[in-house]
């Protein structure tokens, strides 16, 4: 239950504050941002969890940085299966490194690998089906599967860094804390 309440923590703080992000960005430069997030745990699959719904910023920013050149250099040398693969691979090991190096400044303690393994097990996850046939399966089904390993392999390798630093217990005092600065910022600024 607890690995479901942080997953369901991580998904409404990331959502509460990247729209609150988006607000003051349209009321102060007028221009609106495109949603960081689509319904993720509406997700049927993977790839479908990681490229349409989750980080979408991310995605973007991956897809031509790290997946396209990597394709593009490989498909020269092996079969087309092999070069998404090693794309895909490579993309998620990026993100995986990325996730480590904002743990190590979150939390001050040197990088495990356990984020990284979280990242490169959802890498070989996304293309399974590299390797194995394609199953067809009903989204009463598929949706709580995706849903369900996401959410436990997120409790297995992405979550000990952060439960070992004791950042779930520090991140709510930190945001009182924020909190009380702004109030009394704000009802002290005419003073």
């Amino acid at each position: 239950m607890l690995l479901v309440l942080y997953s369901l923590h991580i998904y409404l703080e990331l959502e509460i504050g990247l729209m609150l992000v988006k607000a003051l960005v349209f009321i102060s430069l007028g221009c609106n941002l495109e949603p960081h997030f689509n319904e993720p745990y509406l997700a049927t699959s993977l790839q479908d969890f990681w490229g349409r719904r989750w980080n979408l910023m991310v995605t973007a920013i991956l897809r031509p940085a790290v997946y396209d050149p990597v394709k593009r250099i490989a498909e020269s040398k092996m079969s087309s299966d092999l070069d998404r693969f090693l794309a895909v691979l490579a993309t998620f090991l990026v993100s995986g490194a990325f996730h480590e190096l904002i743990f190590f400044y979150i939390t001050h303690e040197m990088p495990t690998g356990e984020v990284t393994w979280f990242f490169v097990l959802h890498g070989v996850a996304v293309k399974k089906r590299t390797f194995m046939r394609r199953w067809k399966m009903s989204q009463m089904v598929s949706r709580p599967l995706t849903v369900g390993f996401v959410v436990l392999t997120t409790g297995w390798l992405f979550f000990p860094p952060l439960i070992r630093s004791g950042t779930f217990e520090k991140l709510p005092n930190e945001v009182l804390l924020f909190v009380d600065f702004v109030k009394h910022k704000l009802f002290n600024f005419g003073s």
